[in-house]
């Protein structure tokens, strides 16, 4: 028996209700590029799945007082839901401003966190609450 090699890909799939307008915050505003866009022919209205790569993927699993520590420091109080998209990105204030204008809702602007990041929480499409992310040298 092979000893299992562990996942090849993490795939986070989104439910949304506008899939268009989820797509194009995503790809456009925060840069995401089409992997695959499949459209299934159905009776009544198509059905569609769009994978957009979204570079290395990890999976951080977090304890409440670190849920709390994290919202505290980038937020300054607790939002945070059961589930929270976090990408890097190379210009968090850049972003964060792209996200906006395509429709996200700032929850609070990039701050500088102590463990060498900047980050920027959003509420964006499809229910999905987001952190943007800068890697920046440790104050």
């Amino acid at each position: 028996m092979t000893e299992p090699t562990g996942a090849l890909q993490l795939r986070l799939v989104v439910h949304a209700e506008d899939l268009d307008a989820a797509v194009a915050f995503f790809r456009d505003a925060l840069g995401l590029p089409a992997e695959l866009d499949l459209t299934t022919p159905g009776d009544g209205e198509d059905a569609r799945v769009v994978v957009l790569d979204a570079g290395r993927a990890t999976l951080e699993l977090v304890n409440t007082p670190q849920r709390s520590l994290i919202d505290s420091l980038e937020v300054g109080r607790d939002v945070s839901r059961e589930i929270r998209v976090a990408l890097e990105v190379d210009d968090a204030a850049g972003a964060t401003a792209r996200a906006v204008a395509a429709g996200a809702e700032e929850v609070a602007p990039p701050t500088r966190t102590p463990w060498g990041s900047l980050n920027a929480r959003l509420e964006g499409p499809a229910g999905l609450q987001l952190t943007l992310f800068q890697q920046v040298e440790p104050e």
